[in-house]
């Protein structure tokens, strides 16, 4: 057993556990530096597991470890974090709470649903702070008892809510506020957000294996019940048959889980489970939800006309606000690579759309095709079931490439979903992807290059004199995160669809000194260009960005890149630190562009022999 102590102010500790393996030790190392600089001490301690142990087990060992903590500073609030989650900020109304306890509701839920309204358990203890006052320290000595004395098979948060009921009678508490969680920051809020969470993939394999409370107002069911009967009748079966699916999956063994999503994927009910049948922002099927889904309709249809139509039906009714003109720009770019005036065989091309208005990255795939080919594009969803002849172009998402897809560029975030070796190969992002593609019984594919790489040639720019500005774009999980900027740094969102705007960000991009970027896309077209760039990510937020972080070094390598692009770790204030050391210039060849053309060429030249 080892510890890390960092003492740095002595009246709060913040304390942590990790077992003794390499993927936890990896997340206690983030967590040391994300922790490192913001003035509180931190306890951090290996355990070991041993070899009869699940994950069930070691989270209950929560329990006596922080009462242990609380017993040997009892003159110190202390606050448990969960070694996967992060800490951007450690703000004042955390570090000098006068209440009992202070958290986040179960769920990161907001004051509308406070309590056993719809959840079996108070608490979220991914982060919790227990004060030095009586009552506060009797809640952790009698939770360490329950823990202790009860031989049942559960977890932490099972017996911090035992202790609750027990106790909460006589306690004050405070609730975080949900927008001080990175993901659901919100910037007129006036929160800055100070944490984010790092769910463990354990949780659902768990979740109907140990024992759960029930609702303290009514059964669980009879809650769900009666949030179900506020449904309309096609959204109730579907958020049925979502939880059904959901509770099946989380029962089975890891392996024979990934089996029943790839089964999912592949019949369409991924699609059919996860697809908004109204509108973004919308809530039930409302005369405006529906007006918002038959805009979005008629643009992938290319009736521009009956884009501006419906949009002028949801003016009549209120005033847009950023779900409706979020949807507006979608319809109006499905509209422009669908249009009538582009003559001959529609196209069909699978690609990711949301969030809306679009993300940069998702969004290159139709615009680079529509520069290969006069014909109009026709969206269909990634997830969607189809035997219909379609092509798969730029994105993360081979898992769901079907025995009709037609595959362009294409890429993967993760080795855990097996590749349709089925269908029609014409290149692939890199040789990870084309690994993947041969461990999972298909083709030898030899051809790489992600298409965002024709930038150059779908959107012609020249660097010309700079405007001695440097240009900082986020992923779009970055969104919310508190960064300070050099007086010499201008922020750009990721967050489009049309083509004018892509073109304009492309722009300023080119007009930059240089970019910094989270967005790999970013990057990618800065490559094509040959603008200097840096690619970046922010310490303790290393997995917001969904995957495993393979995609960079596919990227790289089947752009032939002479080494791997993988991000680079740095804080939020970005004031200080020598911003041009993360950059580097790369200028794409015309020899690897030739390539991944070729191969585009050779894509869109089957489907429409095949689309006849």
């Amino acid at each position: 057993m080892t510890a890390d102590t960092l003492t740095v102010r002595d009246d709060i500790v913040v304390c942590s556990f990790y077992t003794d393996d390499d993927y936890y030790r990896a997340h206690a190392d983030t967590l040391r530096g994300n922790v490192a600089g913001l003035g509180v001490q931190l306890e951090l301690e290996e355990i070991h597991k041993g070899p009869d142990d699940d994950w069930a087990d070691l989270t209950r060992r929560k329990i006596g470890f922080l009462n242990g903590v609380c017993l040997a500073n009892p003159d110190k609030r202390v606050y448990w974090i969960d070694v996967d989650c992060s800490l951007l900020a450690f703000p004042e109304f955390i570090a000098s709470t006068t209440a009992d306890l202070i958290g986040f509701q179960r769920g990161f839920g907001t004051p509308s649903s406070i309590g056993y309204l719809s959840k079996t358990r108070f608490w979220e203890p991914c982060f919790f702070g227990i004060n030095t006052t009586p009552a506060a320290r009797k809640f952790m000595a009698d939770a360490a008892t329950f823990e202790r004395e009860m031989d049942i098979k559960a977890t932490d948060d099972y017996f911090f809510e035992e202790s609750w009921r027990a106790n909460g009678a006589n306690m004050t508490f405070q609730i975080i506020p949900s927008p001080a969680m990175l993901s659901k920051a919100q910037p007129d809020s006036g929160i800055t957000p100070f944490f984010s969470f790092g769910a463990s993939g354990n949780v659902a394999e768990f979740k109907l294996k140990v024992e759960q409370h029930s609702a303290i107002g009514g059964t669980a069911g009879a809650v769900g019940g009666a949030l179900i009967g506020a449904m309309s009748g096609r959204t109730a079966a579907k958020h049925v048959a979502l939880q059904a699916a959901k509770r099946v999956e989380r029962a089975l063994p890891t392996e024979a889980a990934h089996r029943l999503r790839r089964i999912a994927d592949r019949t369409g009910m991924t699609h059919r489970l996860t697809a908004h049948t109204a509108g973004p922002g919308s809530t039930g099927p409302s005369t405006q939800a529906k007006l918002v889904n038959w805009m979005i309709s008629s643009g992938q249809k290319g009736d521009a006309a009956a884009v501006e139509n419906f949009y002028g039906k949801i003016e009549d009714r209120i005033v847009p606000g950023k779900p409706e003109i979020a949807a507006k720009e979608v319809a109006n770019s499905f509209a422009h690579y669908a249009s009538p005036e582009r003559p001959g065989t529609p196209v069909t091309l699978a690609w990711w759309v949301k969030p809306f208005p679009g993300n940069f990255g998702d969004w290159l795939s139709p615009l680079v095709l529509a520069h290969e080919t006069p014909h109009p594009v026709r969206y269909v969803p990634t997830t969607a079931k189809t035997s219909d002849p379609h092509l798969f172009g730029i994105g993360s998402v081979g898992r769901f490439i079907k025995p009709s897809s037609i595959v362009v560029g294409t890429g993967i975030s993760t080795t855990e979903h097996l590749l349709e070796g089925s269908a029609s190969y014409h290149s692939v992002r890199g040789p990870i992807t084309a690994q993947s593609l041969r461990d999972s019984g298909g083709p030898d594919v030899e051809s790489f290059g992600d298409p965002g790489v024709l930038l150059r040639r779908a959107v012609p720019l020249e660097r010309g004199e700079t405007t001695g500005r440097v240009t900082l774009v986020r992923h779009f999980t970055h969104a919310n995160v508190p960064l300070v900027l050099p007086d010499h740094v201008d922020e750009l969102d990721v967050r489009m669809s049309h083509p004018s705007r892509i073109q304009g960000f492309l722009e300023q991009l080119v007009g930059s000194d240089y970019v910094l970027t989270s967005a790999m896309h970013v990057m990618i077209a800065c490559h094509s260009y040959g603008i200097p760039c840096g690619l970046i990510n922010f310490e303790g937020l290393q997995n917001a960005v969904p995957g495993t972080g393979i995609k960079y070094a596919d990227y790289s390598r089947g752009a032939g890149l002479d080494r791997d692009y993988d991000p680079q770790l740095i804080r939020f204030d970005l004031t200080k630190i020598s911003l041009e050391d993360l950059v580097s210039q790369v200028r794409l060849s015309d020899d690897k562009l030739d390539e991944v053309e070729q191969a585009m060429r050779g894509g869109v030249e089957e489907y429409l022999r095949r689309a006849e």
